[in-house]
């Protein structure tokens, strides 16, 4: 009788085996084919009228990654502790055509974050579309760096992501409808000198990503995506302006936010800035140390980042809520909103 039970579950495990294995070959086989069709001819889904919450969004990347989100119908709420920054990308939104919302919030801090969330709810909606974009990095070697600046790094660039996540999570699930896109960096898959702190919180971005993916399709929640962008180091956003990298350049701030829309309205689960670094990740693990060492060593000769100051974290009364500013003569913002709308015409694109 022992006999028989042990044959059946040697006879199941290798059913198992098969079933996995012919699973895994049409899964990969389904990927390829999808990734030789055009862009055009991949599925979209339609955002408008979902409310999107762009964390950092009152600057850089997230201010272009907002504006994008609008351009696609969605109702924007901006959270960021740059108040003024704040002003300006609502007067931005607005300037083509969309609707904005903005409330300061130290997203460091547990208790603002979910009291924001729940001024946000209140006053604007449920949001549906979580966009964790908040960054910062010291750039200094590990025994250099101030115990307060490391903490800071973790607290933005990923413990903050736990309380963003718990905050409207629950709602995205109620209403069958939601995604949450972590931004964080192909410095959360390779360590680099002078970046030990931002790699580290990058990392576990990543494996933030991967396993709230998992722990929700287990539970069958398959009406709330999830994705992870990593790009290389962009320009223009404050942190990385003076990076002097050998092999590949730097990316276009605006290129990156459009590849963050595109995975979101294309539901991919994974994207990595430039392409080439998703055969790369491979390489690293096929080679080496030696050869992987020398390679990043001649890859990012100094990733310092010369040019950014020190962002305050915490910040004094998080549940402010941030008016919009009244229409004036502002021309920075109005030069902005012309070169938004000329880059509309000239490249064609739905940003």
């Amino acid at each position: 009788m022992t006999v028989q039970k042990e044959d059946k579950g040697v006879a199941r495990s290798v059913l198992d085996v098969l079933v996995f294995l012919l699973t895994a070959v049409y899964l990969i086989l389904k990927a390829i084919y999808e990734s030789c069709l055009p862009s055009t001819h991949l599925p979209k889904k339609d955002i408008r009228g979902q409310i999107a919450l762009v964390t950092g969004g009152g600057g850089g990347l997230g201010r272009l990654v907002a504006l994008r989100l609008a351009k696609l119908g969605a109702t924007i709420v901006l959270w960021d502790i740059n108040e003024k920054g704040v002003e300006e990308t609502i007067e931005l939104v607005k300037g083509i055509g969309g609707k904005a919302y903005g409330f300061k919030c130290d997203i460091a801090d547990t208790k603002s974050v979910y009291s924001v969330a729940k001024q946000t709810q209140k006053e604007v909606g449920d949001v549906t579309i979580l966009i964790n974009n908040a960054g910062v990095v010291s750039g200094q070697l590990l025994l250099d760096t101030p115990d307060h600046l490391i903490r800071r790094t973790f607290d933005v660039n990923i413990i903050a992501h736990f309380w963003t996540v718990k905050a409207f999570l629950p709602k995205m699930i109620e209403k069958g409808q939601g995604h949450i896109v972590t931004v964080a960096s192909m410095a959360g898959y390779v360590g680099i000198s002078k970046l030990v702190d931002y790699c580290a919180s990058k990392f576990a971005a990543v494996g933030f990503d991967e396993a709230l993916r998992v722990e929700l399709e287990q539970q069958g929640i398959k009406d709330v995506k999830t994705t992870v962008v990593s790009p290389y180091f962009i320009q223009q956003t404050g942190m990385f302006e003076n990076v002097r990298s050998r092999f590949f350049p730097t990316l276009n701030s605006n290129q990156v936010a459009d590849r963050i829309v595109e995975a979101l309205v294309r539901e991919e689960y994974v994207v990595m800035l430039p392409t080439i670094f998703k055969y790369l990740t491979v390489l690293k693990a096929m080679v080496p140390w030696s050869a992987m060492a020398l390679f990043i060593a001649n890859f990012i000769p100094d990733p310092s980042p010369h040019n950014q100051g020190n962002p305050v974290v915490q910040v004094k009364n998080a549940d402010e809520k941030i008016k919009p500013v009244k229409n004036n003569s502002n021309s920075i913002l109005s030069s902005s909103v012309t070169q938004l709308n000329k880059r509309l015409v000239l490249t064609g694109k739905d940003l």
